[in-house]
């Protein structure tokens, strides 16, 4: 099994995220090549919580210019975990 810090990348904190986490549901930035039953695992290792229902969905490369130059941006993938009613907050600014 992969370790479970290689498989979320970090927390997507924004406005409509932060309403989502009254109802202990949270949203992850994760591993393209990751699957829900990895994505479950790591979420219930790394912060020692009950896992309900994971949805995933890739966010796809936008084209993007500076200048004369033009590019795309990285495509990656997001996930939504939702706890069960029985597990603890997750707390993401305790040290600020």
């Amino acid at each position: 099994m992969k370790d479970p810090r290689d498989i979320i990348k970090r927390p997507v904190i924004t406005e409509q995220t932060t309403e989502l986490m009254g109802a202990k549901r949270y949203v992850f930035e994760v591993d393209i090549r990751a699957n829900k039953t990895e994505i479950k695992a790591a979420i219930e290792q790394i912060f020692s919580v009950k896992v309900t229902n994971v949805n995933t969905l890739r966010v796809p490369a936008k084209p993007k210019r500076y200048g004369r130059h033009s590019g795309y941006t990285s495509e990656w993938k997001k996930a939504f975990v939702q706890l069960s009613e029985d597990s603890k907050e997750l707390e993401f600014f305790e040290s600020v």
